[in-house]
């Protein structure tokens, strides 16, 4: 009982918090294959589990997108906050020091490869997608139509 009302009042919160962050859903902005899906993988919960967890899910779900907002909102600060700092020679600035360190990532130089590629003439680079993204969006509550009143219904609530 504690839980169920605890869960609905941070759901109840969550709700407002987003509300409150985000008039615009990024994600619907960059949204480019909305009707393609990919299957599913394998090891899935079988569905009595998915019924008896079904709490459990949508807190999990609830949770997964406030992360995701959190993430979102995060990136946007740190994009702002570079146009400034990628601007500035380092140094310490006030209890904070600015520095450029060199990036442990490595990609591979796509232009190197197809040059390599035309110049041995082995055709197209070969490319691969990449594993599926897990999408979470809270789905639309369900409509109850409120019946449309007849011609019979209307004249009786008028008499």
């Amino acid at each position: 009982m504690i839980r169920s009302v605890t869960t609905r009042a941070r759901r109840a919160f969550r709700t407002v918090a987003d509300a409150v962050r985000s008039t615009v859903a990024p994600a619907s902005l960059v949204r480019s294959r909305a009707d393609e899906t990919a299957p599913d993988p394998t090891g899935l919960l079988a569905p009595e589990e998915i019924e008896a967890r079904a709490e459990e899910i949508e807190d999990a779900a609830a949770d997964y997108a406030a992360a995701t907002d959190r993430a979102r909102s995060g990136d946007r600060g740190k994009r702002k906050a570079r146009k400034l700092l990628d601007r500035l020679p380092a140094g310490r600035y006030g209890v904070w020091t600015v520095e450029r360190v060199p990036s442990s990532r490595q990609t591979p130089d796509l232009e190197a490869i197809r040059a390599t590629y035309k110049r041995l003439g082995l055709g197209d680079v070969p490319m691969r997608t990449c594993a599926p993204s897990l999408r979470v969006t809270r789905a639309a509550a369900d409509v109850v139509p409120f019946p449309a009143a007849d011609e019979a219904a209307t004249a009786q609530l008028a008499a």
